[in-house]
C-alpha cells in the first residue's frame, strides 16, 4: 500500500491507545490522515481532536453525547453519527486503508469483523477481539483479504522478532509482564489494595481497565490467548516470565536455541508506529533512546499463579476453547467494573470470574451468534455472583 495515502480510522480515539494513534499520525502528516474518529463517551475530547485533524466522520457510542458533539462540530463539514452501529459501519468505510481498533473490551469485537470483512488492514490494540472469537475472526480475515497487524507491545515485539525467520522452526513464544504494582504482595496484602494503588502501574501509562488487568495479571492471560491466534501457536508453547523493568517487551525461541528479542524503552507509541508504517519503519521524534549503560540490571522471574490466579483461569479457558475464552472476558469485565466503582475487593475478582466460567455451558465451536449470546448471559451470571457474594 502506498504510505503517502493512507487513510486511518481510530476507534476509541480518546483513550490511551488512541491519543497516541494521533501523536503519530501528526508526527508523519505525509504519510496518514485521520479519515475517522469514534469514542465511546467523551464528546469534549473527541470535538477537540475533530477540529484538530479534520476527518470526514466523528461517531460517539453514548446517546448523551451525539447533541453537543454535534452542535461542537456544526459548521465544519464534519459529518457526525451515533452508536454502536455506526462505528462498525465506519470500519468498513471504502476510503478507509487502515482501521485502529482501540476500542476497550469486548466492544471491539463487532467492528474487528467489519472492517475484516471489508479487507482492510487492521492495526489491532483490542485484545479482547482475538479473546473472545479467535477462530471466528481470524477466519474472516482470511476470507475477506484483510491484514491483521498487532498494536500491543508484547505482540509487536514477538512480530517484529518474527521477521525474515521460517516460522516452522518456532518453539516457544516468551511475553513478558512487568507484574503490576502488586508483584511483590502478598496474598494477604492483596485483600486489602485499593483502586488508586492498583492504578499505579510501574512501567505503563494506560487506561483504567488494562491498568487494573495488569495488576492483576489478567491481561497477561488474555495477552496470551491473543497470541494464540495472531501467531497460530499452542497455549502450551507461550512461557510467560515477569520482567519489572518492561525494557523486554518480549521474545521468541527458535529449534536450534536461539532467543531472539526486541527491546526499547516503555513507550505505546513504537508498536502504534511500527504498525502503521509496516513493513517500513518510521522515524520516532517522540521516543525516548534505549541507553543499555543506564540499565544497571534486568530480571526476570516465574509468575505466582497462586497469588494471581486469573491467569491459571486464562489457561483453563483457552484450554477449554470453544465460547469459554468469551465468558471468562464477560466475567472479568464486569467485576474490573465493580472494583474500579468500589464495589468489590480486588482478590474478589477471580472468584467472580471463575464461578461464571463454571456456569457457562461450554460450546465447542461456537458461532457469533453463541459469542454474542455467552457475553450476555456471563454478564448477567457475574452480574449475580456480585450481587449474591462478593459486594462490598
Amino acid at each position: 500500500m502506498d504510505k503517502k495515502s493512507q487513510k486511518i480510522a481510530v476507534l476509541g480515539s480518546t483513550g490511551s491507545i488512541g491519543t497516541q494513534t494521533l501523536d503519530v499520525i501528526a508526527d508523519h502528516p505525509g504519510l496518514f490522515r485521520a479519515e475517522v474518529l469514534t469514542a465511546g463517551r467523551n464528546w469534549e475530547l473527541l470535538a477537540r481532536q475533530a477540529l484538530r485533524f479534520r476527518p470526514r466522520l466523528v461517531v460517539i457510542d453514548s446517546e448523551e453525547g451525539y447533541v453537543p458533539l454535534r452542535e461542537a462540530l456544526r459548521g465544519t463539514g464534519i459529518e457526525v453519527r451515533q452508536g454502536a452501529g455506526a462505528i462498525a459501519d465506519a470500519a468498513a468505510l471504502p476510503s478507509i486503508d487502515t482501521v485502529v481498533t482501540a476500542l476497550v473490551g469486548y466492544s471491539g469485537l463487532l467492528p474487528t469483523l467489519a472492517a475484516a470483512d471489508a479487507g482492510k488492514t487492521i492495526a489491532l490494540a483490542n485484545k479482547e477481539t482475538l479473546v473472545c472469537a479467535g477462530e471466528i475472526v481470524t477466519a474472516r480475515i482470511r476470507r475477506g483479504g484483510a491484514t491483521l497487524l498487532p498494536v500491543d507491545s508484547e505482540h509487536s515485539a514477538i512480530f517484529q522478532c518474527l521477521q525474515g525467520e521460517n516460522r516452522d522452526r518456532l518453539r516457544r513464544i516468551i511475553l513478558t509482564a512487568s507484574g503490576g504494582p502488586f508483584r511483590t504482595f502478598t496474598a494477604r496484602q492483596l485483600e486489602d489494595v485499593s483502586v488508586e494503588q492498583a492504578l499505579r502501574n510501574p512501567n505503563w501509562d494506560m487506561g483504567a481497565k488494562v491498568t487494573i488487568d495488569s495488576a492483576s495479571m489478567m491481561n497477561k492471560g488474555f495477552e496470551m490467548i491473543e497470541a494464540r491466534w495472531l501467531f497460530s501457536c499452542a497455549p502450551r508453547d507461550i512461557d510467560i516470565v515477569v520482567h519489572p523493568q518492561s525494557v523486554i517487551h518480549s521474545a521468541v525461541e527458535y529449534c536450534d536455541g536461539s532467543v531472539i528479542a526486541q527491546l526499547a524503552v516503555p513507550d505505546m507509541h513504537l508498536p502504534i508506529r511500527y504498525a502503521l508504517g509496516y513493513p517500513d519503519r518510521l522515524e520516532a521524534p517522540r521516543q525516548e533512546r534505549l541507553d543499555l549503560t543506564r540499565l544497571s540490571t534486568l530480571t526476570f522471574e516465574a509468575p505466582d499463579r497462586g497469588r494471581f490466579p486469573l491467569l491459571q483461569l486464562a489457561f483453563r479457558a483457552i484450554e477449554a476453547g470453544g465460547n469459554a475464552p468469551c465468558a471468562l472476558n464477560a466475567a472479568n469485565e464486569i467485576a474490573v467494573a465493580a472494583f474500579l466503582r468500589g464495589q468489590t475487593r480486588f482478590t474478589s475478582m477471580p472468584r467472580i470470574a471463575e464461578e461464571t466460567l463454571h456456569a457457562i455451558p461450554l460450546i465447542e465451536n461456537p458461532s457469533l451468534a453463541d459469542i454474542i449470546e455467552t457475553n450476555a448471559e456471563a454478564r448477567r451470571i457475574a452480574e449475580q455472583c456480585l450481587a449474591d457474594n462478593y459486594q462490598l
